[in-house]
């Protein structure tokens, strides 16, 4: 996936990034590497603090540019930037300039039946843990499962996290 990822960044900033005199041509690969780390980094991030609302509204597409995701993808990139030596208002613009079209591009291929270069199982699998194990369980804690009863049940009145994940299958 982090493959896909770099290659879909690569593709997507040729004029930001390769074609601009603020970053040095020897920091190219850096920045596009930057850039898709960023934007895995967000997306983990999301899934680590228990933001499903924010993950799935970002899954689902609409106002990509305010979701959490690229706000925290694109603080990252910027920040990931000014350590290169990169200006920060020419990091800024960079960012402003490249992250919400590869987030939004990057959510297509991923709902898109017809696009096998990401899915879904994938992209939970990678941002889920360091063993690479995507376990629904691990999941469920993370985001409200019953803290008094067994888990991976809901707590009454709540949705489980079927119930809250399917809104990324539509």
């Amino acid at each position: 996936m982090l493959e896909n990822l770099n290659e879909l960044v690569k593709e997507s900033t040729q004029e930001a990034i390769v074609n601009n005199s603020a970053i040095p041509n020897e920091q190219n690969e850096a920045a596009i590497q930057a850039a898709s780390g960023s934007i895995f980094d967000s997306l983990k991030q999301q899934l680590s603090s228990g933001n499903i609302g924010g993950l799935v509204d970002a899954f689902k597409g609409g106002n990509v540019e305010g979701s959490a995701v690229v706000q925290d993808a694109s603080s990252g990139f910027v920040d990931k930037l000014a350590g290169m030596g990169i200006n920060l208002d020419s990091a800024k613009a960079i960012a402003a300039s490249v992250i919400p079209g590869i987030v939004s591009k990057f959510i297509n291929k991923t709902n898109d039946p017809n696009d096998s270069s990401f899915n879904i199982q994938d992209v939970l699998t990678k941002i889920s843990g360091d063993d690479g194990k995507f376990q629904l369980s691990d999941l469920t804690d993370l985001f409200g499962g019953n803290k008094e009863g067994a888990p991976g049940e809901a707590k009454e009145g709540e949705g489980g996290i079927v119930d809250k994940l399917k809104g990324l299958f539509n």
